[in-house]
C-alpha cells in the first residue's frame, strides 16, 4: 500500500475534515478508559501507540487493556507481535501511517492512545533516515552494557552528545545504546540527525495530554503495581526469562522481577522497586512531553 507523505499527494477527496485525536499522558493516567470513550463518542478504533503493549507475551506487566475494554471497540497494536520480534519506532511509524490511510478512508476522525514519546513523535512527524546498525558495533556496547553497566555508557554519552542525554530516556538501555552507536558509527552526533524538518501528514492532529494530582497519580501507580503482582506478574516474567534479554523485557516490572527470580532482592523489595521506578517513569514522560506546546492538557 502506497504511503502518501504530504498533504498534496494524498487524494483531496480522502482529505477533508480527518482528524487523529491523540491521547497521552503518563502511565496509570487512565488513557485507555479516556480513549475507548472518545472513540465511542466518535465511532472510531482505538489505535495503540504504547511500544510494550504490542507484545503478546507481556499482557499483565504492560497493564495492557483488559478483554471487556478490548472488547468495546475495535484496537490495533495490541497483542500484535511477539517479543522476539525486533520491533522499532521506525516500522511503527510506516505500519501505524498505513492504517491510517486506510482507517481515514471510512472514519473523519480516529483516536490514537498511548505514552510511548517516541512512538508519537514517530508518527507525528516521522524519523529521520537512520543508517543501517553496525551489529559488530552495537555487540560490543551491548558487552559493556552487561560487563560495566549502564552508568558507564551513559557517562560516554554525555561527554559526546550532551543534548541527546539531556533529551532521550536515559534510564532505557536500548535508547541509550543506539545514541551511541549512531554517534560513534558516524561520527556524527545522534542529536543532529534529528535536525531535519516534520514530514507532512494528510491529516489533522489534535494532542490531548491526561494529567492528575501527582499524589492521586502515584497511589495510582501503587495500586495498579499490587494489582498486577495478583494478576500473575511474577508468573508471567518468570515464562519470560529464556527472552530476558531481549528489547522489549528490558522495562520496569520485568527488570525487578527477574531479579526477583535471580534471588537478588526479595518479592516485596522487587514490589517496592517496581512502584518506585514507575514512578520515575511518569515523571520522565512528563518531562519529554513539557517541550510540546501542541499538546492541550487536561486534568483528571
Amino acid at each position: 500500500m502506497k504511503i502518501w507523505k504530504s498533504s498534496t499527494d494524498f487524494p483531496a477527496f480522502r482529505m477533508k475534515n480527518k482528524e487523529l485525536i491523540i491521547i497521552l499522558g503518563p502511565t496509570c493516567v487512565g488513557k485507555t478508559d479516556y480513549a475507548i470513550s472518545k472513540a465511542m463518542e466518535c465511532g472510531s478504533p482505538v489505535v495503540s501507540c504504547d511500544s510494550r503493549q504490542i507484545f503478546r507475551e507481556m499482557k499483565i506487566g504492560t497493564a495492557a487493556p483488559s478483554p471487556e475494554q478490548l472488547a468495546a471497540v475495535r484496537h490495533y497494536f495490541i497483542f500484535s507481535n511477539s517479543v522476539l520480534d525486533d520491533y522499532t519506532a521506525g516500522r511503527y511509524e510506516v505500519e501505524a501511517m498505513a492504517l491510517l490511510e486506510k482507517l481515514f478512508l471510512t472514519h473523519d476522525v480516529v483516536v490514537m492512545a498511548g505514552g510511548s514519546g517516541l512512538y508519537i513523535d514517530a508518527l507525528c512527524k516521522g524519523l529521520d533516515d537512520f543508517p543501517p546498525a553496525d551489529m559488530e558495533l552495537r555487540d560490543s556496547l551491548m558487552n559493556r552494557l552487561k560487563t560495566e553497566g549502564l552508568d558507564s555508557l551513559r557517562f560516554d554519552l554525555r561527554k559526546i552528545d550532551r543534548e541527546s542525554y539531556d533529551t532521550i530516556d536515559i534510564a532505557n538501555p536500548q535508547r541509550v545504546v543506539r545514541a551511541l552507536e549512531v554517534t560513534l558509527q558516524t561520527g556524527k552526533k545522534f542529536s543532529e540527525w534529528k535536525s531535519s524538518p516534520d514530514k507532512k501528514r494528510f491529516f489533522k492532529i489534535t494532542k490531548v495530554g491526561l494529567n492528575r494530582n501527582r499524589a492521586v497519580l502515584y497511589d495510582r501507580i501503587n495500586l495498579r503495581t499490587e494489582m498486577m503482582i495478583g494478576q500473575g506478574l511474577v508468573e508471567e516474567a518468570e515464562s519470560l526469562l529464556q527472552y530476558r534479554d531481549r528489547p522489549a523485557l528490558r522495562t520496569v516490572g520485568y527488570r525487578e522481577i527477574f531479579r526477583y527470580l535471580d534471588g537478588e532482592i526479595s518479592l516485596e523489595e522487587a514490589v517496592s522497586l517496581i512502584k518506585r521506578n514507575t514512578r520515575h517513569y511518569a515523571k520522565r514522560q512528563l518531562t519529554y512531553w513539557a517541550r510540546d506546546r501542541e499538546i492541550v492538557w487536561k486534568n483528571l
